[in-house]
């Protein structure tokens, strides 16, 4: 990579975004209504003894999971909407190499991802009173890396669309078998065999066992930062597959 033309590349996608109002406010707003709906849903509902509320179980998975699921797709769109309006073919024409081009997009959507995420976990503490045994930087740093690792597969799985409608597709097909097989709803150690060789390969699953050990453990155990090296290794393996992967246009 040069990073001159990274730098360069980085600058030019994040005043798009800045200038797309619709994103922001979508990147800004939906986290924390979600996170709003979760509260509501679940703050009556009784502790169990000596155990976490269902609200702070459920809330620190989401702060990974929403921001997932909205810079996932986001970025699959944007990336595809530089194919087919022939920006990426003039693009490659330049110095820019293929490289810079997603590694730009990853920074900047990243960086995006890591405020959505901040905003969102910012109001869980502060409004919503989500405890965990963990510091609260933890979780922003697990949460923040997660949407960084949704940019990532969301440039990667652009590259196999050709259409809107199909990079939208694949957001069921790679978000909810994740979502299911995280732990959320059974604990993996407690799934039939081949669903847990399934979830050992999804790095949600990853982040999701990072978040827990935030919440159950007051120090920074071994656990989470190998997990959290194992997402961050997945985010980068996918930009370098979406490098390879991707077109000069769609069709």
């Amino acid at each position: 990579m040069n990073p001159r033309i990274l730098a360069a590349t980085t600058g030019r996608i994040l005043r798009q975004l800045r200038h797309d109002r619709r994103t922001v406010a979508m990147l800004v707003a939906v986290p924390t209504v979600l996170l709003t709906l979760v509260y509501f849903m679940y703050v009556d509902q009784p502790t169990p003894p000596g155990g976490p509320s269902v609200f702070d179980r459920v809330a620190l998975i989401m702060l990974g999971f929403f921001p997932f699921i909205i810079m996932f797709l986001i970025t699959s769109i944007a990336m595809l909407r530089e194919r087919t309006t022939g920006t990426l073919e003039r693009l490659l024409t330049t110095p820019l190499r293929k490289i810079d081009l997603l590694f730009g997009y990853g920074i900047a959507f990243g960086l995006a991802g890591v405020l959505q995420s901040t905003l969102a976990s910012l109001v869980a503490f502060q409004v919503f009173g989500l405890d965990t045994a963990g510091s609260q930087w933890l979780v922003l740093l697990i949460a923040g890396l997660n949407a960084v690792l949704a940019v990532a597969l969301g440039l990667l799985c652009s590259a196999f669309a050709r259409t809107e409608f199909q990079a939208v597709q694949f957001l069921p097909v790679v978000a909810l078998p994740q979502l299911l097989l995280c732990g959320l709803f059974v604990p993996r150690g407690e799934m039939a065999g081949w669903l847990q060789a399934i979830s050992d390969v999804l790095p949600l699953s990853y982040a999701v066992e990072a978040l827990q050990e935030v919440g159950a453990h007051a120090d920074p155990t071994g656990t989470m930062w190998r997990d959290v090296a194992i997402v961050a290794g997945a985010a980068v393996a996918a930009l370098v597959l979406a490098a390879a992967t991707l077109r000069r246009r769609s069709g």
